[in-house]
């Protein structure tokens, strides 16, 4: 937002706050002309570039016993409840921990019952900062568990691309000089420049009224003072004249 302020101005910019589910068909219905999803997702009429893979946590209260580390594995959680909510981010295979009698509609739900002490919830890093509470916390999970990738996407037949390709350049992280994705400037004519004198470089062929042309240390070359065809040599002494004997 800071960014786009200060390349543009007078665009006014406005972000609004959907669920990963509901990203794509705001898209598409129009309703937001670019927007972060979550990978993967049907493309159809969208296009989309993959930004970054998120870091996987899992949410526990703070009194939990794997604060005491920095970060977790799968196997780690093989004893606790772990959340699966409807609305979850993360493709699992198998997912880890007990599975809970119940699951939450939306991770929101899944983080409030965290906090009830009800089970734990695996979730992308951005999730638990979202719903950060002060009495839970979240560390690192590894030991393969699936990660969330984030794209930027907008619709295929986009009405204002240039802008989109605006936005595009500010969240890669182009700088403000950067051309890609932009129209070239044409090349401008260039001006010719007025000749100095004691500009360096040879004179211009065929060039009269040239004070320096012609000129080498000042001094003139080519024909002598009496029109003869050779310069005087440098050094040389002129004898006196012999007296016939």
């Amino acid at each position: 937002m800071r960014i786009w302020s200060e390349r543009l101005p007078d665009v006014p910019l406005t972000l609004s706050a959907v669920s990963a589910a509901e990203a794509p068909g705001v898209l598409r219905g129009r309703g937001a002309e670019a927007g972060l999803v979550r990978l993967p997702m049907d493309r159809t009429d969208l296009s989309a570039i993959p930004l970054y893979t998120e870091t996987t946590v899992v949410v526990v209260p703070k009194d939990h016993l794997v604060t005491a580390v920095e970060e977790v594995s799968v196997e780690d959680l093989a004893d606790d409840i772990v959340l699966h909510p409807l609305d979850d981010t993360l493709e699992w295979e198998h997912p880890p921990g007990l599975p809970a009698l119940e699951r939450p509609a939306t991770t929101e739900d899944a983080v409030e019952l965290v906090a009830a002490g009800v089970g734990l919830l695996v979730v992308p890093l951005s999730l638990a900062r979202l719903y950060h509470r002060k009495d839970l916390t979240y560390r690192t999970i590894t030991g393969g568990v699936p990660e969330s990738r984030v794209a930027l996407a907008w619709p295929q037949e986009e009405t204002t691309p240039d802008l989109v390709e605006e936005f595009i350049g500010i969240v890669r992280g182009r700088t403000v000089n950067s051309t890609r994705g932009r129209t070239p400037t044409p090349p401008q004519p260039k001006q010719k420049r007025a000749d100095k004198g004691g500009a360096k470089g040879k004179p211009a062929a065929g060039r009269t009224g040239g004070k320096t042309a012609g000129k080498t240390g000042g001094k003139p070359v080519g024909k002598n003072a009496r029109g003869g065809s050779g310069a005087t040599k440098s050094g040389a002494k002129r004898g006196k004249p012999r007296r016939r004997p």
